[in-house]
């Protein structure tokens, strides 16, 4: 009987460090957080007038009262160059404007490939809506880049015969989709107001 106490108290020990060792909390490492980003309400204000002496734009829309309008003096040949800028969301929409003049085949192929073509490697998906507003002769496509693209929203606007107004939303930050995600979304609101607001002047 002597023999068989180390044996059982063996044992004993054996189950005493599993419990233990069961009790132990192991560690597990937590999901990748984001920042809460805060959006204000969307207010609008109205786009009329581009820089130069003819102050009136052949256009109107429009965009977010937080937005600031800037015009690059580098451009001064392409009136219709200017910028939607959102500095506290590192955030600026570019648009280009131009008057069609027998070139429509040339602006659609040049669009189709900064808005697409450029991008089909970075993006995940890229997917469609078209806008066709026969009323305000408003016709064109927005497109939404998935994953981490330099821009996740492009447009155009046009109404085939004399203008043609083109957007691209870009972050001045390391292009991260899901952190970036409720920041897109909401400004893709901005982007459809502005489009549905659209108006050619002639």
């Amino acid at each position: 009987m002597k023999l068989m106490q180390p044996k059982i108290s063996l044992i004993i020990l054996l189950i005493m460090t599993g419990i233990i060792s069961g009790c132990r909390e192991v560690p597990v490492p937590k999901p990748r957080g984001h920042f809460r980003i805060d959006m204000p309400q969307h207010r609008y204000t109205t786009f009329n007038s581009l820089p130069g002496e003819n102050q009136n734009s052949p256009f109107t829309f429009e965009y977010p009262a937080f937005g600031n309008l800037s015009f690059n003096d580098e451009y001064e040949d392409e009136k219709g160059w200017f910028n939607i800028e959102f500095p506290a969301y590192k955030a600026k929409l570019y648009m280009t404007y131009k008057n069609i003049n027998n070139d429509f085949d040339e602006l659609m192929e040049q669009t189709y490939k900064m808005n697409v073509k450029n991008h089909i490697s970075k993006a995940d998906a890229i997917s469609e809506k078209y806008f066709n507003n026969e009323q305000n002769k408003v016709y064109g496509i927005l497109y939404d880049l998935k994953g981490n693209t330099a821009t996740a929203v492009q447009f155009y606007m046009t109404d085939s015969t004399n203008h043609f107004l083109r957007g691209s939303l870009y972050f001045a930050s390391e292009p991260d989709a899901d952190s970036l995600e409720p920041v897109i979304g909401y400004f893709r609101e901005d982007i459809i107001h502005l489009i549905e607001t659209l108006n050619w002047k002639e």
